[in-house]
């Protein structure tokens, strides 16, 4: 078989409080909750799924709850925010406006060359990002040779070319009474992270998982630092929510913390159990370390590291949100793993009700 993965599977960080979590991403971001239940490894606290379409792979971000952990911070081996992936340039303002309306502060639009992007945090300081789907990667290379050059991007697209009194100002015209259908974010747009060693993180994602270098550039906000781009790449197309991008940071710079308001690993797909076998082996074969085979109940999954650190997941498709409650009643009650229900009642008193 060839180990090239289809995309993101989910994104899993760590919240302080799950019922404001639960408020932030059901409320104002439009996610749904498809599953309440509890971290596996640390029962009496929530670990909370929002998705779309029943909780697609792709559009999955998972929430662990803990309650006294100390902040965490960004920095290299981590991932600094999660993009999100919107249609276009209208939907992005539109989005502005709702998130200011609900005192969301938010910076931008800023063209980035690639895709139009909006940032804010959500209430544990998570960075997230909003990016339009076009224009595309090909606009400065041909599309079947893509992160062969060195891009500079356009005066315009760095700080010293961007007026920020002006971006600021952008906002849709009119006030959004409610998220309509064509804002709806369909899913993962694509990771960013921090290394300190391009060269080694480039290799271990083509190696590992079959990603393929399609944009060697700079970070438009600090122009000092590279910004190189991976994604299911077969010389052709680009795989929609296969995009890991990381900013190359100084050997000194500070290594990630884990706690509240950061990414706890990223996951990518495995089509089935079958597959995600195979992905083991295939890794062992890399000289990878990898875990065995993990049952998640809603998903299989295996564990590794990156290079630098970062914490990565391959997880299957299947059996998904459905296994233990009805399609249309997805996140509505407590869901326990079969090895859990025996401690139902204890860990019930625990917890907090969610509403």
């Amino acid at each position: 078989m060839s180990f090239v993965t289809k995309g993101f599977h989910h994104t899993t960080h760590v919240c302080s409080d799950a019922g404001r979590t639960l408020a932030f991403y059901r409320d104002v971001l439009g996610f749904d909750l498809v599953k309440k239940t509890v971290n596996f490894d640390m029962p009496t606290t929530y670990h909370l799924y929002f998705g779309k379409n029943g909780g697609s792979p792709g559009t999955l971000l998972t929430y662990f709850e803990w309650p006294y952990a100390a902040r965490g911070r960004w920095g290299a081996g981590g991932v600094h925010h999660v993009a999100l992936g919107t249609t276009d340039r209208d939907t992005l303002l539109k989005w502005k406006r709702w998130l200011t309306s609900n005192d969301v502060k938010v910076s931008g639009p800023y063209n980035r060359g690639y895709f139009h992007s909006i940032y804010f945090q959500d209430p544990d300081g998570q960075v997230l990002e909003i990016a339009t789907e076009g224009p595309g990667f090909d606009i400065d290379e041909p599309m079947d040779r893509l992160g062969e050059l060195m891009i500079t991007p356009d005066i315009s697209r760095l700080p010293q070319g961007r007026d920020e009194a002006e971006i600021a100002a952008q906002t849709w015209p009119e006030p959004i009474e409610a998220i309509t259908p064509e804002m709806d974010l369909w899913g993962i747009h694509h990771v960013t992270g921090h290394s300190k060693d391009l060269v080694a993180a480039g290799e271990f994602y083509e190696r590992a998982l079959g990603l393929k270098l399609i944009k060697k550039t700079v970070n438009q906000d600090v122009p000092d630092l590279l910004h190189y781009f991976w994604a299911n790449y077969d010389g052709e197309t680009i795989l929609p929510g296969s995009d890991m991008t990381l900013f190359g940071v100084n050997h000194l710079a500070r290594d990630a913390r884990e706690g509240v308001g950061q990414t706890h690993h990223i996951a990518f797909r495995a089509d089935d159990d079958e597959q995600l076998g195979a992905w083991r082996e295939h890794l062992l074969g890399q000289g990878i370390a990898v875990t065995e085979i993990r049952d998640r109940n809603y998903f299989k999954s295996i564990y590794f590291n990156a290079p630098d650190g970062l914490r990565i997941e391959i997880a299957t498709d299947p059996p998904g949100f459905a296994i233990d409650e009805s399609s249309d009643a997805l996140g509505r009650e407590l869901k326990l793993p079969d090895w859990l229900e025996s401690q139902r009642a204890e860990i019930e008193t625990k917890i907090p009700e969610l509403s």
